[in-house]
């Protein structure tokens, strides 16, 4: 199944208290993120640039995205290997620094997946399979910072 794959989706800013953007202070940044036949996803900016914390904000999701797309190339990856995954939770986290003309840059993401697997003899596959799932993740691969890894593999009890 190689080739090119479009994605579309729409954004509808829905923070318009009245007057529009008068003034910075005068609108909210809450926003949907929508997909045809699946839920919204309510946004809004970081809190610290006004938004709403409440609501899911583009660095949060970036680094989600990242989350996201390397555990479901790490669990294609432990399936091949016949290495079986039975628990895998993440604590994925960024690093965003502001520049001087009010813009900014993620400088880098690391994800903290916590493997757990049924045979303690594919320890040490299972902790490999994380650097060839980052190679072939196509989020790390559009983004122009490092991701890093810092997996925890255990056994079932």
């Amino acid at each position: 199944m190689k080739g090119t794959h479009h994605y579309a989706m729409t954004t509808r800013w829905t923070g318009n208290t009245g007057n529009g953007t008068a003034s910075y202070q005068a609108y909210e940044r809450s926003h949907v993120l929508q997909v045809t036949g699946k839920p919204e996803i309510p946004g809004s900016s970081d809190p610290s640039f006004r938004g709403d914390k409440t609501r899911y904000n583009p660095e949060e999701m970036l680094v989600a995205s990242l989350s996201s797309c390397h555990m479901l190339w790490y669990l294609h990856l432990c399936s091949v290997a016949g290495i079986v995954v039975v628990d895998y939770v993440d604590h994925a986290s960024g690093t965003m620094t502001e520049t001087e003309d009010g813009g900014g840059y993620f400088s880098d993401v690391t994800l903290h997946p916590e493997v757990t697997i049924t045979d303690a003899a594919h320890i040490d596959k299972a902790n490999e399979l994380h650097h060839r799932a980052n190679e072939l993740c196509f989020i790390a691969n559009s983004v122009k910072f490092p991701v890093h890894h810092q997996p925890l593999c255990k056994v079932q009890a």
